[in-house]
C-alpha cells in the first residue's frame, strides 16, 4: 500500500538503537524491537478509496478505546501483541484520542518498536472547547501531545470527538489541514440521539470523515448519514462494529450458519465485521480488543468474499432469530470483561466519592 505523503525508505536503525536501550522501561517486549513484517499485498486485502483524495486504506482498522488504556506499570507485552497481528495480518488504521487514557502512549511505544511510526494511518480526536470563545490554545495543546505520544509530525486524520464545540473546534482543524500538520478532519458521534445533530455536517459536505456507530444490529446511520456520505464523498469511520461485545454475548456458543462459508468467514468477528465493511459508504470498520487471538480472528475479515445486499439481508434475518438480539440495546456494555486503566480508575473514584 503505497501512501505518497510518507517516506519509508529512511534507516531504523539509529531509533531501534535507542528503543533497545529503553524497552524494559516502556515494556516493549524485545521480540518487537525490529522491523514489522511486510503487510500483505494490496491484491491481497479488502481496501476501500477515500473519496476526497483517492487514497486507499485497508477496510479493517483497530479501535484502541479502554482495551489500550492501562495503569502505568502494568504489563502491556499483549497490546505489542494485538499491534503485530494487526500489521502482518495487512492493517494500517489505527484509531485513538487523547481522551482513551493511556491508549495514545502504548500505540506510539509499540509503533516505534515495530518500525511503524511513520506508515501508519492514524485517525485521532480532540475534544476541546478553550479560555474563551474562539480560542484554541486548549485544541494546539492537545494537537502537540498527540503529536508526542505518536510520535508524528503529522496526524492523517483528526475529528471533533463526539460534536464537543465542534463549530468552534472545526475551522481550526481546517486550518490545521492548510498547514499540513493534518491531513484530513471529520467528526464523530457514537449515541444514537446524536445523530440528528451528526448528519447535518455530513449532509453539508462540510467534512473529509465522519466516524459513526453502526453495526448488524444498529442501523439507523443507513437512513440518512451513509446515504449522505455516499453522495458528499466523504469516508466513513465505523465504530462498535460488536456492539461494545454485546453481540458476542448473543451468540456465544452457537455455531456460524451454514451460508456464512459463502463469504470466507471462519469466526463470529468477521461475520459481524464483513457485514458491516460490505456497506458501500464504509470506508473502515475499527473493532477493538485486548485480547490478541481476538485480533487475528478480526483482521481476517480484511480478505475474502462479501455480502452482497440479498447475503446481507440474510445475515440480518438470521441474528434476528437468536434470542437476545431485539434485547441488545438493554444488555450492559463489555459483559464478562473488566477494563481496568486509568478511566476505570477515575470512574470508579468519582462514583465512591459520591457514595453516601
Amino acid at each position: 500500500m503505497s501512501q505518497p505523503h510518507l517516506s519509508h525508505s529512511s534507516p531504523r536503525r539509529g531509533l531501534l538503537q535507542a528503543l533497545g536501550a529503553g524497552a524494559a522501561a516502556l515494556g516493549v517486549p524485545a521480540a518487537l524491537l525490529g522491523p514489522a513484517s511486510a503487510s500483505a499485498q494490496p491484491r491481497d486485502l479488502i481496501l476501500r478509496k477515500i473519496p476526497r483524495t483517492g487514497e486507499t486504506i485497508p477496510a479493517i482498522g483497530l479501535g484502541t478505546y479502554l482495551t489500550f488504556d492501562l495503569l502505568p506499570g502494568q504489563a502491556r507485552e499483549h497490546i505489542g501483541e494485538i499491534m503485530r497481528r494487526f500489521w502482518d495480518g495487512g492493517g494500517q488504521v489505527i484509531d485513538t484520542s487523547p481522551l482513551y487514557g493511556t491508549g495514545e502512549i502504548s500505540v506510539g511505544d509499540f509503533a516505534a518498536a515495530m518500525g511503524i511510526t511513520r506508515k501508519m494511518f492514524i485517525t485521532n480526536k480532540i475534544w476541546s472547547t478553550g479560555e474563551f470563545l474562539a480560542d484554541d490554545s486548549h485544541a494546539r495543546r492537545s494537537l502537540e501531545q498527540s503529536m508526542q505520544r505518536l510520535w508524528r509530525e503529522t496526524i492523517d486524520v483528526m475529528q471533533v470527538h463526539s460534536l464537543v464545540n465542534v463549530d468552534q473546534i472545526l475551522p481550526v482543524l481546517r486550518n490545521w489541514k492548510r498547514e499540513g500538520r493534518i491531513r484530513y478532519f471529520g467528526v464523530t458521534h457514537h449515541e444514537l440521539p446524536y445523530f440528528n445533530a451528526l448528519t447535518p455536517y455530513v449532509e453539508r459536505g462540510e467534512v473529509d470523515f465522519v466516524q459513526v456507530h453502526y453495526s448488524i444490529h444498529t442501523r439507523l446511520a443507513e437512513e440518512r448519514i451513509l446515504p449522505a456520505a455516499l453522495d458528499k464523498g466523504i469516508a466513513v469511520q465505523v465504530n462498535m462494529p460488536f456492539e461494545k461485545a454485546r453481540l458476542f454475548k448473543i451468540v456465544e456458543g452457537r455455531p456460524l450458519p451454514d451460508f456464512a462459508r459463502e463469504i470466507g468467514v471462519s469466526n463470529w468477528a468477521q461475520f459481524f465485521l464483513k457485514w458491516v465493511i460490505s456497506h458501500p459508504a464504509i470506508t473502515c470498520a475499527i473493532p477493538a480488543t485486548s485480547n490478541p487471538d481476538h485480533q487475528a480472528e478480526n483482521i481476517g475479515a480484511l480478505r475474502g468474499p462479501l455480502p452482497d445486499r440479498e447475503m446481507r439481508a440474510r445475515m440480518v434475518r438470521h441474528m434476528e432469530t437468536i434470542p437476545g438480539f431485539d434485547k441488545l440495546a438493554e444488555m450492559p456494555p463489555y459483559p464478562g470483561k473488566a477494563y481496568n486503566g486509568i478511566i476505570r480508575r477515575a470512574q470508579n473514584q468519582r462514583a465512591a466519592a459520591a457514595r453516601p
